[in-house]
């Protein structure tokens, strides 16, 4: 009996796991213009733990940041990951002349921006970290540190985050995450 039990859970995981697969080929996810193959939504999703929504989007590879085809960022995700084509310079249908590792911002970025110090149009580097340079120079802008200074830290004075899936943050003490999507939070630690 022991036997079939575990027979039939091995065939029952196959059978998920065929239909993550299914699921997964049948997505179209387009990413700096190139369509994903079903093998890299599946292993985003497994890296994630979540599903990877169908739909077009951008991926800055050395900032990790990425948005919606067309529109500003969204979000940050590891950088380095090697997803779709190169980074288009329209890639958030940006107007400002200020662009970085190739994207031009578009007004509200900028805006965001020219509230941590004045912001030139130009072209900049940058990395997950937020320090960058004028392309080709060295780092002269740290956007983590002068987010701190204007605003005192994150969440509880601490390092806040959004992510693809929702937003996360620590002051060291106290972990939260919240879902946009379904109103959902979740504090551990010590949050009084």
């Amino acid at each position: 009996m022991k036997k079939s039990i575990a027979l039939f859970v091995i065939l029952s995981l196959a059978a998920l796991s065929d239909a993550a697969a299914e699921e997964s080929a049948s997505k179209k996810v387009v990413i700096n213009g190139t369509q994903l193959l079903a093998k890299d939504i599946q292993t985003l999703e497994r890296s994630y733990g979540v599903p990877l929504q169908p739909g077009r989007y951008w991926y800055d590879k050395m900032s990790g940041l990425w948005g919606y085809a067309g529109q500003p960022t969204a979000g940050q995700i590891y950088p380095g990951l090697q997803l779709g084509g190169p980074l288009k310079a329209n890639a958030s249908n940006g107007n400002t002349g200020v662009f970085i590792n190739g994207r031009e911002l578009p007004v509200i970025e900028v805006q965001y921006l020219q509230q941590l110090g004045t912001v030139y149009k130009g072209r900049y580097w940058m990395n997950a970290q937020g320090v960058g340079g004028i392309e080709g120079g060295p780092a002269i802008f740290d956007l983590g540190a002068a987010a701190r200074q204007r605003s005192g830290g994150g969440l509880y004075g601490g390092n806040s985050r959004t992510t693809p899936f929702g937003h996360i943050g620590s002051d060291g003490k106290c972990s939260y995450f919240f879902d946009p999507k379904s109103g959902s939070s979740v504090m551990s630690g010590n949050c009084n």
